[in-house]
């Protein structure tokens, strides 16, 4: 039987596009019909097995469920991708991901590179990537990987520090989210991969944090 991932959103303003925040850690952008999302590491769980580190071997598979019933969910026919889609070097991960990708004969994906992405030209060319070395602007929305300032004209998206936040509750509980950090010109995305850590400093000034558990998501 299939997993079923439940999938909540909230819609916010940028430049005048429409994003759809989920609680899966992507973005659907209607107007364009795409996912972005950002930091998959594919090849992590491998990298690290292959090092001795008894890491389970089903992260990615769970990763991948995810995001197909995503595209499912969205009908999107395209994936733009804000970096470090892969983490090392070619693994068996990566041929996973190849076989995953047969379901989705006409999906267009988009990769703007992060600092992970660092396998040859003609790996990205067997995946069918189009691949932007440093950044990719489409209706004043700007992609990056890693945020570095701010263009007047444009809202920028990016990933790289994998957001979030601690919510402190009564009797000093305190839980560590997951979050979108936003600005008026910028967005920081959530790491896709369920395999990472996450950043509880350095956010931007007078950002929003939108967290997200598996059933909703809420502003603090």
């Amino acid at each position: 039987m299939t997993e079923n991932f439940l999938i909540v959103t909230q819609k916010i303003n940028c430049k005048n596009e429409i994003l759809e925040l989920t609680n899966q850690r992507v973005i659907f952008w209607e107007s364009q019909n795409s996912l972005i999302l950002s930091d998959l590491h594919i090849g992590k769980s491998a990298h690290f097995q292959k090092s001795g580190i008894p890491i389970p071997s089903n992260i990615l598979t769970t990763d991948l469920k995810r995001l197909a019933q995503l595209i499912h969910h969205f009908k999107a026919n395209q994936l733009i991708i804000v970096g470090d889609l892969f983490h090392a070097e070619y693994n068996k991960d990566l041929d996973e991901f190849k076989s995953w990708l047969t379901q989705f004969n006409t999906l267009n994906i988009k990769l703007i590179k992060g600092n992970h992405d660092r396998l040859s030209d003609k790996v990205y060319q067997q995946f069918n990537i189009e691949v932007f070395n440093k950044k990719y602007t489409q209706n004043l929305l700007q992609f990056v990987h890693d945020f570095d300032k701010i263009e007047e004209e444009y809202f920028v998206i990016s990933g790289h520090t994998h957001p979030g936040v601690f919510i402190k509750g009564k009797g000093k509980q305190r839980i560590k989210l997951p979050c979108y950090q936003v600005t008026k010109q910028q967005l920081i995305l959530p790491a896709f991969s369920l395999f990472t850590g996450l950043n509880t400093k350095n956010a931007p000034e007078n950002c929003k944090n939108y967290c997200f558990t598996n059933d909703g998501i809420f502003e603090v």
